[in-house]
Order: C-alpha cells, then structure tokens, then sequence
C-alpha cells in the first residue's frame, strides 16, 4: 500500500529559440536558472524577419519582450508568444506560480541588472543562441509569402477557370439547357459558398499553419476523421492534377490533327502530351513557389484575354463558316430553343451533367492548401475566397447564356448546306420542306447529319465551340492552354503540400518518409514526386469524364466534412470557438454537409461507397491506433458537452438496486506501483462502473514530487486500457487523505459507492500509528456507509523494489513483488516520469484464467455485493470460463434444505452459479497448530498489565490504544477461533482456485485495531491465490423483482 515517489527528479527546461512562422518562441533555459545566473541574460534570435528588419528592430523587440509589469521584475507584461502554444503547459517565458512566489530581492535586483544590460546593448549586434551559427539566421533570405490577391483570389479562379469550361461547358449546356445549366451553376455555388464561409469560420479561428483542408478538419474534428479526409483530399488534388492536364492533352492533340500530326493515335498521343506535360510542371513546382506564382500570373492574364477575345466574339458578325458551324450570333429563336434540355444518350441526365461539371468548381480549396505561403491566412483565406467564387460564378452564367444563344444544337460545318433561294421563302418557309432543325430559319439545311446523328459542330457536338465563336481562334486555344496548366500546376502543389502535413503528423505507418521539406519554404519534394507518379497513372486512363466523377466524389466528401467541421465546432459551444468571420451559419454549415453527401450519391453512387469505404477503412485504423495527438477538437468539447449533461440529468433520477453498480474508490498510491490493484478492479469496473484511483501523498512528498507526475500516471494506465480516473491528494496522513477523498470524489451520482484497499501485509513489522491508520480507515468507511473491498495478493502488490523509489510513510511497502516472471527482464528506473509512463508489469488479473474456479464464502448478508462483484467478473473473457462457487455456513441436519434455499435464491437471482457448498464443520475448534500461530502473530500486540507494576490498565490503553488487554482478548477468543477455522477450510476447498472473495467481519467499536489486523491477515492467509475480502453496506445490490 506504499505511496511511492521519486528520489531523481528534474524540473521541466525553458529555453529561447524561434519557428520559421510566426513570432519568437523560447526554449531552454528555466526561469529559476535565470533568478540564479541573473548575470548572463537570455538570448533571442529571430530568425523568420522581413527583408525590411533592420537590426536595431530586432534589438527593439528583445528590449520589449522583456519589460517587467507593475507588480514584480520577474512578473513580465502580456507577450504575444507565450499564447502561440495550444498546449496549457507550454508558455513561452512566462514564470511559473512557484516561481512568483518565491521570488527574493536578490532575483529581481537581478533581474533589473538583466533588463538595463540588454538597454544598453541596444545599438549592439543581436545576440545569437550558441547553438546556431552567428549569422546564419539573420542573413538567411526570408521565405515567399503571398497577399489575399495573388495567393488566394488569382489561384482560385486560376483552379476554377479548369479544363471543364472550355472543354465541357458548351456540351453540359447543350444537354441540360440553359435553365438547367444555370441551376446546375447555382447548386454548385451555393455548396462552393456554404463550404467557403465554413472554411473562413475555422481558417479565422486560429492560426492555419499549412495542410488546408486536412488541418483544418483533423484540427476541428480530430486525427480519427482528419486523417481519412488528408489522405483522401491530398488523392483528390492528385486526381484533379490528372483531369487538368488531360484536358490540355486533349486540346494538343486536336490541334496537332488540324495539322495532320499523328504520332501513335488518338489515344496514345493524349497519354503521350499529358505525361510529359505533368513532367513539366513538376520541374516548374520543383523550382520554387516563387517561379510558381509568377507562372501562374501568366496564366490568369492569359486567360483574361482569351475571355475578353470571347466575348467580342459574340457580337461579331458571324461569317459563311462559322454559320456552316452553327453560328449565327445572339438570336431569340436560338435562347429559346436552347432554354429547355435535350439528353443524348442512355445515361444522359441531370445528375451525370452535374457531376461532370461539379470538378469546375472544386478550386475553392487552393488558397488554403498553401496557407503556410500566406502573409496572413486569417484575412486572407476569406476575402480570396469569396470573391474568386463570386467572379467565376458570374463568368460561368455569362459564358453558358452566351454560347447558348449564338449557336445551334447541330450543325454540319459543310458550306453546302446553305439553302438557296429567295430570302423571302426561305423566311416564309417556302422551299424548307422536309428541312429539320432551327438552322433552317437562317438559311442552311443540317438535315442530314441531324437525321443520321452524324453532325460535328454545334452547342451538342463542338469541343472547340468557344474558339469558333470567338473573334481570334488561337486566343482560346491559349487560353484553354492557361486554364487547363494552372490548374493542374494548382493542384500539383497543393496534393504535396497537404500530404506533408498529413505525413508530419505521423497518423499512418511508411508515410513520415515524405514528411521532410527542403529550402526556405519547406518544399515536400518527396511528396511531389509522388503526385506525380499518381497524376501519370490516371494520365494514362485518358478519359476524362471517367476522372471528373471520380473527383467529384473525393472533392465533395471533403466538404461536406469541413461544413460538418464548422456546424459541430459551432453547436458545442467551446469557449475556444471564436472565428475573427461572423458571416457564417452552424445552420447552413450542416445544410452544407447533407448537400454534399446527398450530391455524392446522387452523382455516382458506387464512387461514393467506394469514397464510404475508404474513409471507415481509415477512419478505423487511426481510431485503433489512439495516436498521441491533442488537438482541442471540437469532439472533446461535445463528449464533455454530453458528459456533462448527462451528469446533471443522473442527478435528478433516484438510485434503485437494478442500476447498482460498485463504483469504486482504490487507494493505489501511483496506479503504477500497484498493478495488481488496478487489474483487479478494472475487471469488472470497465465498460459497466466507475473507477478512480485515489493516491494521497504525504505533505513531506508533495514538494519533491515531479511536477508532471500526474500526466505520467494517467498515461500509464491509459497504455494500460484502465478506464480509470487518476486523483492525487496531499494530506498529513493516510485517514484523513482516504476520508476527504471519500467525501469529495466523484460528481453527482458518479459517486464512488465503493473503498478498495491493498491488504498491508507488512502489518507485524509496521508502526503502531501506522496499522492504527490503516484500520481506522476500514471504520471510516464504514461509517460513510461504503462498501469495502480488500484485496490481498500472496506475493505482495508493491512494484517499488524493482525501481529506486522513496516511500510515501502513509504506507509501508509490502513484503514482495508481484510480477510475471517470464516476462523480460526490465531496467531499473529513477524517475516515476521516466519509467512509470512505459513499465507494464504483467499481473495474474491479465492472465486467461480457464475453468479454475471462483470461491465465494458468503458468509454474511452484506446486501449481495459478495455475489455482485464475481458475477460482473465472469462477464469478461479472461474469466467467462471460471465456475463460480458459493460456500454457506449449514449444519448437517438442514444441509440439503440450505443448500436448495440457497440455489433457489441464486437462481432467482439469474446469475448462473449452480454450485452451492455448505460448510457444517464451521464452528469446530481449529487445529492446535494453527491457534498458535495466531496466538503468535497477536503475542506482540499483547498488553499485559499485570505484570507491570503501579501501572493501571487504564494508563496502559491510553498510552498503547491498538494493544489488546488480556481481558479483550478473552472476549474475542470465541470470534478469533472462528476466523482461524474458516482459514482452514478455505485452504482446504480452495487449493487451485484462481480467486477467493470472503465476508469481511465488520469491527466493532472495542475491538482493538491489532486484533482486527490479525483476523484480516488469519482469514487469507497461507492462500495460492489472490484473496479478496469483501462487504458491502448491508443494502440491497440485488434483487429478484422486475420494479
């Protein structure tokens, strides 16, 4: 029952370094160690500066970060650094309380030695950390860093602007019409706008260091669900790299057949064009960010003149040859007929063309993807955002009503087909008999392609309808060229970029390789390579309609989980949900989230199952896993929203003896040195009750004691998989420790209900003050009206002479230690820190028990809780094939009547133990040799007055209050003999039984505190196997009734 600490310990160490992001952080040098070495103050050095720093500013803000406040030298001014750190723990050079408080006249005259020292170096070169080079850092050139314009908005459209609008629009429009179309625009930018206010809320609500969408999603819902989704996004960026650079395969290899250029055929010169474009465009991410940007400047001004060239176009007049294509300039009769849909095909249909489409609006995501390259992602990510969706929208609207009114379904291109004749007739419909088509109103006749579906141009059939109906060709061309490049180069660098985020997170096995970064910017050049190798196998599928349903599911899935993120961080009400964004809704965020995954089944049901699939395949391997990362996410605010409601609501409903459930109290000391006693309540606590482990430290120990002792300990068990709360209390001795835990633990109806204790099995050699200590805590317990169990292991329970550790004085250790001795052969260890944390000593509680059985001596109506706890011990799988027996105290006469009582009582009961022994030997005399061993164990605790003269009895008892008078020891002779002859048959029948639970005698008032020790230590001792002595508190904790 040792409470054990310590002997090495070490305080935690602070010193000053710096994050390439962000302001100074600190890192090694405590504040004690500066109170004591006042004379050298602490260095900062900044690393991450603008090229506008000067060195004087630097020595500005070393100068600054070290003003004292009003009250104290040491107690320093609000600083901006200490809040960088999620972690409580962690904060920069702020000092600690102890500190504070400690602080002497020397420290702060020192102190302001420090402060007028680092005044007087202020035109001095900055002081650099000796572990860096001097002037490493400072004349290292600063990492590029983008504004909400050209890092967010320009990128955006860039991503927006893709391959489907020149390659694909046109067609969608000529299918679904231009209603439809509009709809099908509409839907897309209510999700792009519901998904960007969510990403804006949580992008707002703390600093977004880079990974996008999968920082902000693990960060929000936590690595269980933020892992799936950053392997899933950073394959859909891939994917979407693939889709881009398709489409401008495509567009090469059409112009290259306009000029009779072949080189294997049509398919194979796609494969060809897009795996030695994506090569390029790894080159181009593998230089840097900056020549990226400037790549992709040239790419939105390039696509600017090919949308101002378009729309010229429109009001051009239209030549011959373009009227062969179907071009006839803005005609009502044209709107019209285009207003309404007209599917071609067997799976022709909304839902198709919307996922088709749906990959043009998926860029929204790029600004975020490199939120680590951003000046100021908070302000940047909303305002890029929103107004690249809101731009791209109104081009979308504009080039889908435009192209839709200026050209037919179906044209031939054949200039023969104009219709001859007298204009007149040919308006009057004189001589278009027979003629099909709204062609025919403008004087050509496409009859024959309409009728035999063999038409090449028009809305339904031209690829290339915007480069025909614009005023240059060859603009739309390179503007296809530019749309199509810069959004596969988008992607290209925002799939690496996420992935390194995910990798550096270290949720999944065989990732970390491509974790590291290289240059100024941290480059993932592991991880574009293979995006690349991803990209170039779906290359190679050359079909992009294929490619753009599978996008459409992955691109989806992942908003739908940042709407989520948003609506679930929004309704729990955490304090630590404050978005600097208001314009956003937990209401629409989750209509948002439904939108997405209705649309994903809708699109392409078997691409969603296979998107379900992947993420639950995930999604279980990181919830296995419990990987040690702590987030703050919104999940741990809602599970302790719903732990604390469901508290508050408990309160209010009466207890009843159906719902009975020992809610243990276990006075362990470090759970960790007292394995056994964790096992053996975390048997049939686990999943079904409450456990807490108290460990009441003596005030000597509590000074001495390591400062993240605690963290360690609920580590341990929680390596363990003890359900269990860990709760330390400093108290001068162990009674008063036990009697404050008993009344204050617990919350509500979680109450502890029940008090588990190590036997002390070092009784005989321990102070009297000590074994007074141990059983008035046996009375308290019962007179806080607790159950009481006391477990006794034969090899002891203490773990501590394996280890250096001191020993808490409120208990002595015990005799020996229980631990496996097969298992290997661990190290000594000299910090509970250090070794607590990892140790796990294999205990007989853990072993597969097999059909030994259970013995029960129910030797005293305690309620049921005898019967309870081996009942609940059964249900798990170590002892689902232990046989339970019930040993009862009978006579011979009424033997079989007893024992059919007693089964019909247990069958009533419904626990399944058929095996009822009754014990009619019970009150026979016990053997001689064991009456003396008794005798000897109480010899020493004997208080024989008679033979201490002019000493009275009752100077003697108050002087030695645990000793037994002789005239005690003749009143509990009778009950002493008893507890010896129930030891003998427990021997007896219970030789190769795996446990052994007993009636605890309650101790009466006078009974001396030795005496009681003894009968605890008589009743299991000499026992093969851990022996548990049990009482409940005489109230019901089972019953028969259904009511």
């Amino acid at each position: 029952m040792g409470q054990l600490t310590s002997k090495h310990r070490g305080l935690p160490h602070v010193h000053f370094s710096t994050n390439d992001e962000g302001p100074p952080r600190y890192s090694p040098h405590h504040f004690v160690g500066r109170i004591q070495q006042h004379c050298e103050p602490p260095t900062i050095t900044v690393s991450d500066v603008d090229l506008s720093s000067s060195v004087s500013e630097h020595q500005t803000l070393r100068m600054e970060l070290r003003r004292p406040s009003l009250y104290s030298n040491l107690d320093l001014v609000p600083q901006l650094e200490n809040y960088a750190s999620s972690l409580p723990h962690l904060h920069g050079s702020r000092p600690s309380l102890e500190t504070l408080r400690r602080a002497s006249e020397d420290a702060e005259m020192g102190m302001e030695e420090t402060n007028a020292t680092s005044e007087s170096g202020a035109n001095s070169p900055p002081v650099t950390d000796g572990n860096q080079e001097s002037q490493g850092p400072v004349t290292q050139k600063a990492p590029v860093r983008f504004g909400w314009v050209v890092g967010v908005m320009v990128r955006c459209m860039l991503n927006i602007w893709g391959v489907i609008l020149f390659l694909r629009l046109s067609k969608i429009t000529s299918e679904a019409g231009i209603l439809l179309m509009w709809l099908i625009i509409l839907m897309s930018t209510v999700v792009t706008s519901v998904t960007a206010l969510s990403v804006s809320a949580i992008a707002t609500n703390g600093r977004v260091v880079s990974g996008g969408a999968y920082f902000m999603i693990s960060r929000s819902l936590g690595p269980e669900i933020g892992g799936p989704i950053g392997v899933v996004f950073s394959f859909a960026n891939a994917l979407a790299c693939a889709l881009n650079t398709v489409g401008f395969a495509e567009e090469v290899q059409a112009l290259l057949k306009d000029f009779d250029v072949v080189m294997v055929d049509e398919v194979n010169d796609i494969r060809i064009i897009g795996v030695i474009t994506v090569t390029l465009l790894l080159l181009i991410s593998l230089a840097g960010m900056e020549w990226e940007s400037k790549a992709q400047i040239l790419f939105f001004i390039v696509l600017l003149v090919s949308f101002t060239n378009y729309f010229v176009g429109t009001f051009l007049p239209p030549t011959q040859e373009k009227q062969a294509q179907g071009i006839f300039g803005y005609r009502s009769e044209i709107f019209i007929e285009n207003l309404m849909p007209d599917w071609r095909g067997p799976n022709s249909n909304f839902f198709q063309m919307f996922a088709i489409f749906f990959p043009s609006a998926t860029g929204i995501l790029s600004g975020v993807n490199i939120c680590g390259d951003l000046k100021d992602p908070t302000s940047a990510i909303p305002k890029g955002t929103l107004m690249a969706i809101f731009f791209t929208t109104l081009s979308y609207l504009a080039i889908s009503v435009t192209v839709a009114s200026c050209a037919v379904r179906d044209a031939s291109g054949n200039i023969t087909d104009i219709l001859t004749g007298n204009i007149t007739d040919i308006l009057t419909g004189n001589i278009t008999d027979g003629c099909v088509g709204l062609g025919c109103k403008y004087g050509w006749n496409f009859t024959q392609c309409i009728e035999t579906q063999s038409c090449k141009y028009g809305l339904a059939n031209s690829l290339k309808l915007l480069g025909q109906i614009s005023g240059f060709y060859y603009l739309i061309t390179a503007g296809v060229f530019a749309a199509s490049l810069s959004s596969a180069l988008g992607f290209l660098v925002s799939a690496p970029k996420v992935f390194q985020c995910l990798c550096k997170d270290n949720l999944y096995p065989y990732i970390g390789f491509f974790a590291k970064g290289y240059g100024k910017n941290n480059e993932p050049l592991r991880a574009y390579l293979l995006c690349f190798v991803i990209a170039v196998a779906f290359i190679l599928i050359a079909e992009l309609n294929t490619i753009a349903a599978l996008i459409s599911n992955f691109f989806l899935c992942s908003y739908g989980l940042i709407n989520f993120s948003c609506f679930h961080a929004s309704i729990t009400n955490s304090p630590g949900w404050r978005p600097a964004f208001h314009y956003y809704s937990k209401w629409t965020a989750l209509f948002g989230a439904v939108v997405s995954v209705v649309l994903m089944l809708l699109f392409t049901w078997w691409a969603a199952l296979t998107t379900f699939g992947i993420i639950v395949f995930l999604f279980g391997y990181v919830n296995y896993n419990k990987p040690k990362v702590n987030w703050g996410s919104s999940v741990q605010a809602g599970t302790y929203n719903m732990a604390l409601s469901y508290s508050v609501s408990l309160s209010g409903v009466e207890d009843h003896v159906k719902n009975f459930r020992p809610q243990c109290l276990v006075l362990t000391g470090p759970p960790n040195q007292r394995p056994a006693l964790v096992d053996f309540v975390g048997s049939f606590t686990k999943h079904i009750s409450l456990m807490i482990c108290g460990d009441i430290i003596m005030e000597q120990d509590r000074k001495t004691r390591a400062p993240d002792a605690t963290e360690c300990l609920v580590k341990w068990m929680n390596k363990r998989k003890v359900r269990s709360f860990y709760s330390p209390f400093s108290s001068d001795n162990l009674r008063v420790g036990a009697r404050y835990l008993m009344q204050a633990s617990g919350l509500g109806k979680l109450k502890p209900n029940t008090l588990v204790l190590g036997f002390k099995a070092n009784w005989r050699e321990s102070s009297p003050e000590s074994i007074n200590d141990y059983i008035n805590t046996i009375y308290d317990t019962f007179d806080s009206n607790y159950c009481l169990c006391i477990l006794r292991m034969m090899d002891g329970q203490d773990v501590c002479d394996q280890f250096d550790f001191e020993v808490n004085q409120g208990f002595e250790p015990d005799e020996a230690v229980d631990y496996d001795h097969n298992s290997p052969e661990r190290d000594s260890a000299d910090d509970i820190s250090d070794k607590g944390c990892s140790d796990q000593i294999t205990t007989v509680f853990q072993n597969d028990q097999g059909k030994k059985t259970i013995d029960v001596y129910w030797v005293a109506d305690d309620g049921g809780l005898t019967l309870l706890v081996p009942y609940l011990l059964t249900r798990r799988k170590r002892w689902r094939r232990s046989k339970v027996r019930v040993f009862i105290v009978g006579d011979e006469q009424n033997m079989e009547e007893g024992r059919n009582e007693m089964l019909a009582l247990l069958k009533r009961f419904r626990l399944d133990f058929n095996d009822v022994i009754v014990m009619t030997d019970s009150e026979r005399r016990p053997q001689a040799k064991n009456l003396n061993r008794f005798m000897d164990s109480v010899a020493p605790f004997r208080l024989h007055h008679e033979q201490q003269e002019g000493v009275s009895l009752e100077e003697l008892k108050q002087s030695s209050p645990w000793k037994i008078s002789d005239k005690e020891f003749e009143a509990f002779k009778l009950k002493s003999e008893r507890k010896v002859r129930l030891n003998e048959i427990i021997r007896r029948n219970s030789q190769h039984a795996a446990l052994v639970l007993v009636s605890l005698p309650v101790p009466q008032s006078v009974c001396p505190s030795a005496l009681y020790m003894a009968w605890l230590d008589t009743l299991t001792c000499s026992l093969h196997c851990p022996a548990v002595l049990i009482r409940g508190n005489q109230q019901n904790v089972l019953t028969f009734y259904c009511q």
